[in-house]
Order: C-alpha cells, then sequence, then structure tokens
C-alpha cells in the first residue's frame, strides 16, 4: 500500500488538521487585517505622495507641528464621533456646539473676567449638559438623532449668535492659548533636541511594543491565530520607525504640542474604554443589533445616553481647543466641524450601520483629511478642487466598508 509523503508545512495536526503553508499564513492574516490596516497604508502611501510633490516641505518639523495645533480640534471630535457612530447613531450639532462652548468661555473670561481654569471647567460642564439633553430626547423618547442634533446644531449655532452678539471676544489669558499653541517645557541639559519629547517617544514605544506583545500572546491563549512571525516582526519594526521618527522630528523644534498631550491622552483612555470595559462592549453590541442586545441584558438607553454625553464633553474640549488657537470667541467658529468628524470616522474605518470602528481608526481618517488639507494647500491646489478630492476620498472609504461586508456575506 503506498505511503502518503507529506511535508513539514502540510504535516497534519492531531488537533487542528493538515497545517496551512506560510504563504497560506501571511495571505489569511492580511486579507483579515485589511479593514485594520488597509486606511494606515493609505495614510502612509498619502503622506510619502505629498513629501515627494512638495519636495520634502510636509514632514518639516515645523509643518508636522503646524498640522498637529490645526487638526486637533477635528481629531477630538473624531473619536467622540467614532463613539456614537458605534453605537449606531449621528451628531450634527458638534460643531455648533463647539463654537457655542468656545463663546461661552471667551465671555467668562473676557467679559467677566473668571480665571481661565474655572472658565475651562465650566465650558466642559456646559458641553456634558447639551450632550446630556439631547441623549435624553434621542435614548429616552426614541426620536431619531437626525432630527434632535439637527434641531441641536440650530439651537446652538443661534445661542453662539446672540452670546457674541455677532462679534468676536478677545482676547484670551496665555495659560488658555497654550491649550492649542503651547509646548512641554524645557527641562534637562541643552541639546540639539528636545528632552522631555525624547524621553516621551521612548516611553510610547515601548509602550506600543508591550502592548503588541501582549496582544499575540493574548490572541495564542485564546486558541487564535496570530499574525506570522516575519509578518508580526515587520508590523514592530514600522512602529518603532514610526514612532522614532516622529519624535525626532518633533524634538528637533519646539517638542510636543500640549494638544498632542490631550490627543493621546484621550487616544489611550477611549481606546482602553472600547477595548476592555462592559460600557465599550455594549456599545459595539447595540450599534451590532440592538434588538439582541436589549435581549441580552443590554441597557440600550442608559448607553446611548452616554454616549451623547461623552460627545458634548468632546465637542466642548474641541471648541475650547479652537478658540485656544483663534485667541477669540467668534460667531464663525464651527462652520463644518461636524461634516470633518463624520467623514473622519467614516474613512477611519466606521460602519454606517453602526457596530463597527475603532477610536485609533478616527484618528487615522483625521490624519489622512489634515494630511490631504495640508498637502494639497502646500501645492497650491485650490480650495474648491480640494473640496471634491476630499468628496471623492470619503465616498472610496464608503465602498471600500461596503465591498467588505458584501465580500464576508458571501
Amino acid at each position: 500500500m503506498a505511503q502518503i509523503q507529506t511535508t513539514p508545512e502540510t504535516a497534519p495536526d492531531a488537533r487542528t488538521g493538515p497545517r496551512p503553508s506560510a504563504a497560506d499564513a501571511v495571505v489569511r492574516a492580511l486579507r483579515g487585517n485589511m479593514r485594520q490596516y488597509g486606511m494606515l497604508v493609505a495614510l502612509a502611501l498619502i503622506v510619502l505622495l505629498f513629501q515627494i510633490w512638495t519636495d520634502g516641505i510636509l514632514l518639516q518639523p515645523l509643518n508636522i507641528t503646524n498640522l498637529i495645533q490645526q487638526n486637533g480640534y477635528i481629531l477630538i471630535l473624531a473619536i467622540g464621533m467614532m463613539i456614537v457612530i458605534i453605537a449606531g447613531h449621528i451628531d450634527l450639532s458638534v460643531g455648533s456646539l463647539a463654537a457655542f462652548v468656545g463663546a461661552a468661555a471667551a465671555v467668562m473670561m473676557v467679559k467677566h473676567h473668571l480665571p481661565w481654569p474655572v472658565a475651562l471647567v465650566a465650558a466642559l460642564l456646559i458641553g456634558a449638559a447639551a450632550g446630556a439633553w439631547q441623549g435624553f430626547w434621542i435614548a429616552h423618547l426614541g426620536i431619531p438623532s437626525f432630527i434632535v442634533t439637527l434641531a441641536g446644531m440650530l439651537l446652538f449655532r443661534g445661542g453662539t449668535q446672540i452670546l457674541l452678539q455677532g462679534q468676536s471676544v478677545a482676547p484670551f489669558p496665555k495659560g488658555f492659548q497654550n491649550i492649542s499653541s503651547g509646548f512641554l517645557p524645557e527641562v534637562g541639559p541643552h541639546t540639539n533636541y528636545h528632552n522631555l519629547t525624547l524621553l516621551l517617544g521612548l516611553a510610547v514605544l515601548a509602550v506600543a511594543v508591550l502592548q503588541e506583545l501582549r496582544g499575540r500572546r493574548r490572541a495564542t491563549s485564546y486558541g487564535l491565530e496570530p499574525l506570522p512571525t516575519g509578518l508580526f516582526l515587520a508590523k514592530l519594526g514600522a512602529i518603532a520607525a514610526a514612532v522614532v521618527t516622529f519624535t525626532l522630528l518633533l524634538a528637533s523644534y519646539h517638542g510636543a504640542p500640549v494638544v498632542l498631550l490631550i490627543l493621546g491622552a484621550l487616544l489611550v483612555g477611549f481606546g482602553y474604554l472600547m477595548r476592555n470595559s462592559i460600557l465599550g462592549r455594549h456599545t459595539y453590541a447595540i450599534g451590532g443589533n440592538e434588538a439582541a442586545a436589549k435581549l441580552s441584558g443590554v441597557k440600550s438607553k442608559r448607553v446611548v445616553f452616554l454616549a451623547f454625553v461623552n460627545m458634548g464633553v468632546l465637542a466642548a474640549l474641541a471648541g475650547l481647543v479652537f478658540a485656544a488657537r483663534l485667541n477669540a470667541g467668534t460667531p464663525q467658529a464651527g462652520i463644518n466641524f461636524e461634516l470633518e468628524a463624520i467623514a473622519a470616522a467614516f474613512i477611519g474605518g466606521a460602519s454606517a450601520s453602526g457596530g463597527v470602528g475603532t477610536v485609533l481608526g478616527a484618528i487615522i481618517g483625521g490624519l489622512v483629511l489634515g494630511v490631504l488639507n495640508n498637502g494639497m494647500s502646500l501645492v497650491g491646489i485650490g480650495t474648491d478642487y480640494q473640496q471634491v478630492i476630499k468628496g471623492l476620498v470619503l465616498l472610496a472609504a464608503v465602498g471600500f466598508d461596503v465591498y467588505n461586508k458584501r465580500k464576508a456575506g458571501s
């Protein structure tokens, strides 16, 4: 009787059957992570394109700093919008709410001479109250979020005009301005690099590598197939190269901007919340299938209400960052902020039907828009064509999401 010859790559495993080849494992890993890494690869390609097109200006330390400070408020909004969309809703009022909170802070600091830390806390509470107001109508009365937040957009825009009486209110204290335009202080010996930023970059790199190793061990312990070793090492190398390059660019100028620290704290905090907490899992469950989530004991009204309260606080924070950058509360603040935040969430991997998306994806989507805006301005593309290109990018991102769903369904 003839014997069947086997190779190490195809030798049967007593528990799992035939062992796949290394090439098959790599292909499956790439397909399984296409949604997660596809837009990250697209961001890298966009950066490379504009770096070449602008003769190296895009990645100059000064431009990188400007890019962070110019887009900080949109990235803050994108985080909150991603969570709302994951829960299966939408918020059209965030731009107007950001303008209203910025106007309220301006009135408190300039006209009523409140200390800026007190005004900042009061402004965040206003944002939380506004989010709770809208969340009540949506979660407890069942009115569609599109209608409630559209009404909120008109309400807060009118409130901004009333507060400011059609005029800008300025200037702000220096401490408040530093929220958007400040940097980490200089410490230690004088070098060609910002010492605190270098230490911060090393800490971020160490945490990122440990997180990847922990995730790989967890996947193995749960019986899931981890990334092939070669692909995993390539991923670690790419993370290290990106963190080191970004750190050196910032450290060679004035160091890490304060708004970057705010974004980093939000990314870590909300990333952990959505991945590891009960509230985060319930948010995904409601967006995926609200009826099934209710039958499983999920308190959907509470989760949706909290999602809008959180959105209100983040809209307030974005409004404060924008006002600090302008050094004024202005009636024209916040226009189209909601569209930028929604676009960033969808480009970053959110699903129009809810239940899908990550906080990191929102940041990546916002950076795609920010790099496009900055790069196109540097090469002299007009604002009319910029709008066309951003619209096509958004359409392509949503189309990619629909294609992935249909392919998975088939």
